[in-house]
């Protein structure tokens, strides 16, 4: 599958071929290979050059927060097919969740349910290792369920509210 990811607002073109959790991959002229499985809901156990570790992943439409020990990363993944705009064609179907990217405390909520929103508007605020981590819609949509309170401890990869 021909992608392109966009890291620090530049696009590079990704080739990725997949047989279960065995991955190989072309990135910047590179070739690789990857074992990846997913442990837990967002968590997944990577082989990657003869190491091992362990990434959290929290989808928000073409764009990922991912966590690997103290670093966190953001980035995108566009199928040239598609939209050049990053929407994916026919993205407004079907709900979305919107999740915390790791355990942490909700700090603030900034929907109520039934509120229309934009996409990448503010949802809800969560704090993780003493940083303030605004969570937004993956979409442009209504808001049909929030389903955490300001206070609540939250864990990695559970989900916050549901855009419809």
């Amino acid at each position: 599958m021909k992608l392109e990811i966009e890291y620090k607002g530049k696009r590079k073109p990704l080739v990725v071929s997949s047989d279960g959790s065995r991955f190989n991959y072309l990135y910047e002229s590179r070739l690789g290979e990857a074992d990846v499985i997913e442990v837990q809901r967002g968590i997944y156990s990577v082989l990657l050059g003869g190491r091992s570790f362990e990434a959290r992943v929290v989808p928000g439409g073409n764009k990922y927060d991912v966590q690997i020990g103290r670093h966190r990363f953001q980035f995108g993944l566009h199928d040239p097919r598609e939209a050049y705009d990053g929407t994916k064609l026919g993205a407004g179907a079907g709900p979305k969740d919107v999740a915390a990217p790791m355990p942490g405390k909700v700090v603030k909520v900034l929907v109520t349910e039934g509120e229309s929103v934009e996409l990448d508007q503010g949802v809800v605020v969560v704090e993780a290792m003493k940083m303030e981590n605004e969570m937004k819609a993956p979409k442009a949509g209504r808001v049909v369920r929030v389903l955490v309170k300001e206070g609540e401890a939250v864990a990695a990869g559970q989900v916050l509210a549901t855009l419809e």
